[in-house]
């Protein structure tokens, strides 16, 4: 075995990536960040036997499209695309790139005249529908939602942007794991001074007198340390509800709706599994009852569908030759509270339930699933070492409140100027980043919101932004052949 990303095993949006190392005055090839592109997307396997094939490349998509909705069903494609190139640039530049300080926030009029386009009263699956005129493609198309924590028939239109990143800018994977991401942000930070300090727990933010400023945090020690100004990205919603002091905001945050919780497996393979590709989508065949299950009653679903990644199929460093390592994401419900839990039948967070019973099923629900559709034979007898993520697991390892893998919901009564705020509503010098945070969940959108609230701590403080707005082009004075003309 040689290593597991137990968070994202896929880069979207890699223009976010790249515009946060030149903000930093480098780039991810100086820093060693090499991205490998995948190709094709994903596979996604269907319980008929039949399978579908995303890609970036457009005669691929024309063959696996019209296979199935005829020559129609490609320029019903192209609309598709057409609308959620409209979701995801107006998204970047009106929402990831702007902040919801409050309700006018959102009656700034380069926002508000994109509203309907932008469909949030409108879910996937049902914008979707006026596409694509088969269930196989209607799925294909929206199962994407998944990586928001929301379902398809809930999650509002605007989030068909996410298909149309995969498929516009495809699926990247950095060489030797996301963790080098990481791992490179943390050398610039610390040729610029920054010291980290692991496997330190703060117990509380500490306030001035007046209970308005923040001074500083309190490790659980008991050392304090002093500070100008505090950044929180620990899950928002457990800092409100133990790092500072209770509040009606606090406790209603709690009941707010969240994301969906996971069963995750990290296998190590004592072969290589050939029938898998980077990539893959096992869909369930009753879709949207298994969503319901999951988003509506809080259950793991008895047939789910999951996300399967083969790391050591794009990067053989992933795995020991010959081998290979594989990830598994099971969707299922968040945890319940004791009041949420009364008269419900989802997962109790206050109950000792048999988590190693369900982990079992669970992993026999992939196995089988697995090799019923794709032809891959004795997973279980290949598997020599495995480690497991629950929502327990994510909850008190994590702190994620719920076991919620992705935050709160996104939900339109939960993003925008719903969405908490960057920086704390009463207590000045106090700002949060991650996914509970505007604008929301993946690690491409936090880093979006991570500039903003750096934005805004430096306003805060009278001092100008070291960094300068990306620009269409960028190299000097367009040539006459070059200008645009309308």
């Amino acid at each position: 075995m040689k290593r597991f990303d137990q968070g994202p095993s896929l880069l979207l949006l890699p223009g976010l990536f790249k515009e946060t190392f030149k903000d930093l005055g480098t780039s991810l090839e100086d820093e060693g960040v090499q991205l490998m592109k995948c190709e094709p997307n994903y596979n996604i396997w269907f319980n008929d036997g039949e399978s579908f094939e995303l890609s970036t490349d457009v005669a691929r998509m024309k063959v696996e499209v019209e296979k199935w909705e005829g020559k129609d069903g490609f320029e019903r494609y192209l609309g598709f695309l057409q609308e959620a190139h409209r979701h995801y640039e107006i998204s970047v530049s009106q929402v990831l790139k702007k902040n919801f300080t409050s309700l006018l926030s959102m009656t700034r009029p380069a926002f508000l005249r994109h509203l309907f386009p932008l469909h949030p009263f409108e879910s996937i699956y049902s914008r979707a529908s006026k596409y694509f005129w088969t269930e196989r493609l209607r799925r294909v198309f929206t199962f994407g939602s998944m990586y928001m924590g929301m379902s398809p028939f809930d999650a509002p239109g605007t989030y068909s942007l996410l298909q149309y990143t995969e498929l516009a800018e495809g699926i990247w994977y950095p060489k030797g794991g996301f963790h080098t991401v990481v791992e490179a942000l943390v050398k610039i930070g610390e040729r610029l001074g920054v010291k980290y300090r692991l496997s330190t727990s703060v117990s509380s933010v500490d306030l001035d007198p007046t209970g308005r400023n923040a001074t500083g945090v309190t490790l659980e020690n008991g050392e304090r340390i002093s500070a100008d100004v505090v950044i929180i990205n620990a899950d928002l919603v457990y800092a409100y509800n133990h790092l500072l002091p209770s509040s009606s905001y606090s406790r209603s945050l709690q009941k707010r709706s969240a994301s969906c919780s996971s069963i995750s497996f990290y296998w190590a393979m004592d072969r290589q599994i050939p029938e898998l590709t980077t990539h893959n989508i096992f869909l369930a065949e009753h879709y949207r009852e298994s969503f319901d299950d999951i988003f509506k009653h809080q259950l793991i679903p008895s047939e789910p569908s999951f996300y399967l990644n083969v790391p050591s199929r794009i990067d053989p460093t992933a795995a020991p030759k010959g081998k290979d390592s594989i990830v598994v994401l099971v969707p299922v419900g968040h945890l319940l509270d004791e009041k949420q839990g009364i008269g419900r039948k989802g997962l109790d967070i206050q109950s000792k339930q048999d988590w190693e019973s369900m982990v079992a099923n669970a992993r026999r629900t992939v196995f089988k699933t697995v090799e019923a559709r794709t032809g891959a034979r004795d997973l279980q007898g290949a598997l020599v070492k495995e480690i497991v993520n629950t929502p327990q697991s994510w909850k008190e390892v994590f702190n994620l409140d719920k076991g919620a893998i992705l935050g709160l919901s996104h939900s339109f009564f939960n993003v925008l100027c719903f969405r908490p705020k960057t920086k704390h509503g009463s207590i000045e010098r106090l700002h949060f980043v991650g996914a509970s945070a505007h604008p929301g969940t993946g690690v491409p959108i936090v880093l979006a919101g991570a500039k903003l609230t750096s934005e805004q701590v430096l306003e805060g403080f009278g001092m100008e932004k070291p960094w300068g707005r990306v620009s269409f082009k960028g190299k000097g004075e367009s040539k006459a052949i070059d200008r645009i003309q309308t």
